[in-house]
Formats: C-alpha cells, structure tokens, sequence
C-alpha cells in the first residue's frame, strides 16, 4: 500500500499549490485588472504580472496533477463519474489557460503603451476593457461553473467507495453545490464577483480542498476500501 500512500500525498500538496498559486495570481494580476491598466508596464509591474502567469501555469499543473492522481481510484467505484471529474477538471484549467492569455494580451498593450508603440485611444482602451471582462468571464467559468461539478462528482465516489471520511466528503458535496450555485448567481448578475454573498458561496470549498489535503498527506487513502476497490498491493 506504499505506492497508494504516495499517491495520497501527491495528491494532497498538489491541492496546496494549487490554492496557494491561485491566491497569489490574482494578487499579483492587480494593477492590470485595474483601471489604471494601460500604464501598469510603464508603472514598472511587468516583472510582477510575468510572475502572475508563472503562478497560473503552476496552477494549471497542479490541477491536472489531482486529476491524475484521484482519476485510478474513483474509476475503480464509478468509471463514469470518474471521467466526468477529470473532464470538468480539464475544463476547469482550460478556461484559467484562456484568461491567463486575456492577462498576457493586456500586457503585450501595456508594454508597447510603455515603449510609445501605440497611443492611448478609445480602440486602445476598449480592447484592454474586452480583455478584462474575457479573464473575468473566465475566471467565474472555470474556478466556479467547472470547479462545481468536478468536486460534486469525486466527492459523491468518494462517499460511495469510503476512501476519506463520509463527513469529509459530506463537506465536498455541500461546498460544490454552494461554489456552483455561486458561478450561476454571478453570471446572471444576481450577485457580483466581490460581494460578501459571492464569499460565503464560493469560499467554503477552498477550506474542504485544504482539510483533503491534510487528511490524504496525514493518513492517505483508507486501507479497507482499497482493498473493497481491488487494490491488492
């Protein structure tokens, strides 16, 4: 059962960078998701949005990483549902790749702005706003209306196999439908992206992907219900 311990563990720290890339991405993409865009290269922020989409990249990697490694188990309770989470969670990093390029874009503009390539103008500044709005899209996309049923999905195998807690993934089902519902209100404008409502739907299930974390690092998969999936070794 080593190899599934190792599996649990990788598991585990690719949820952690992925939370912690994610966080530090939207930090550090601020100034070119502010009003003040244009001018954010010549404000002398290019090294720190480069850093933004180094972030994004890991982010992307960790998330496949967890699609990898959860994928052998849950196929082995549900084929279908297994390939369901690893498509939503496909999904998922392909709509953070999508707005990692409206970033780039934006400060491609940015920089020539800084270099006096091109001039501020009304095309200008409606291309940047396009740009932005793309990556705001994306990222209620992705990190929602994808994250959502991903999570729903590993979450009921995991209750129906045993391989974590049932109270555990209880928690993952509940924080999925709360982060989807979260995306569906926001997109219809019921709710906006910074509100405290927004907050409470959507940041529960960042601390059920931090207590899996912890529980697959600290005690693994359990062994009994490996042994109920047919893994002998």
């Amino acid at each position: 059962m080593k190899e599934h311990r190792r599996h649990a563990i990788l598991a585990g720290v690719f949820y952690i960078t992925a939370a912690a890339t994610s966080i530090i991405a939207v930090i550090l993409y601020e100034p070119i998701l502010s009003g003040d865009w244009l001018t954010a290269v010549m404000d002398g922020y290019r090294a720190q949005l480069l850093a933004g989409v180094a972030n994004d990249i890991l982010l992307i990697m960790s998330m496949i990483g967890t699609a990898v490694m959860l994928f052998p188990y849950l196929r082995r309770q549900h084929e279908s549902a297994a390939l369901g989470y690893f498509s939503f969670r496909l999904m998922e990093s392909v709509a953070i790749m999508i707005g990692l390029v409206a970033i780039l874009g934006l400060v491609n503009i940015s920089s020539a702005a800084a270099a006096e390539s091109i001039q501020k103008s009304e095309g200008v500044l409606a291309a940047g706003t396009a740009l932005q709005a793309f990556h705001s899209w994306t990222f209620m996309i992705g990190p929602n209306l994808m994250l959502g049923p991903n999570t729903l999905l590993y979450s009921l195998v995991f209750l129906a196999s045993g391989l974590v807690p049932r109270k555990l993934a209880w928690f993952g089902i509940v924080t999925a439908i709360l982060v989807c519902a979260a995306g569906w209100l926001e997109m219809f404008g019921v709710i906006d992206p910074l509100s405290t409502a927004k907050g409470l739907l959507g940041l529960p299930i960042a601390g059920y992907e931090m207590t899996l974390a912890g529980w697959l690092i600290a005690k693994g998969f359990d062994v009994q219900a490996l042994k109920r999936l047919g893994f002998t070794s």
